[in-house]
């Protein structure tokens, strides 16, 4: 697995991935499981790696590209098909985004991209962006779910 250049640090059912299989890729979860959703679809939560984003068992600077997809979802029922299917998080919620944040920052190489998304459905983005110590190179800041784009600094100016 160390020769892998991508991380999806919460990769879930790999819903936006176009190979699901990718081989450049670690899949991590903190979940492991296959189930039906209620209108008959199955839904499978497969990863590489079983995983907690905010203490990851991976080496600093491994990899070039981390793409931390975070659950977004406070109110929702535990078994309903959005927990089942995003996640959801918990009371320390705050603390969670910002730990897990930091852990992808740390496992990347230097100069290496990190791909952060949300849906503010719940949680305004802003209210993320404050946890978060750098700013963004780009994204999109119109829809509910944005896609935000980091660059980790080279070794001389970490």
């Amino acid at each position: 697995m160390s020769a892998k250049k991508i991380l999806d640090a919460c990769c879930g059912s790999r819903m936006f991935w176009f190979d699901r299989n990718n081989e450049d890729t670690v899949f991590m979860d903190n979940r492991d499981f296959s189930t039906t959703l209620c209108d008959g679809r199955k839904l499978e939560v497969r990863p590489d790696v079983v995983g907690d984003f905010r203490d990851m068992p991976f080496d600093d600077k491994t990899f070039h590209l981390v793409v931390f997809d975070p659950p977004h979802l406070l109110k929702a029922g535990e078994d309903s098909w959005l927990a089942q299917k995003y996640g959801k998080l918990g009371q320390d919620w705050q603390d969670d985004i910002e730990r897990g944040f930091n852990e992808c920052m740390r496992v990347l190489k230097p100069n290496g991209i990190l791909i952060f998304k949300w849906n503010e459905d719940q949680i305004k983005l802003s209210e993320i962006m404050k946890l978060i110590t750098q700013e963004p190179l780009f994204g999109n800041k119109r829809a509910k779910t944005h896609w935000l784009v980091f660059i980790k600094g080279s070794e001389d100016n970490e």
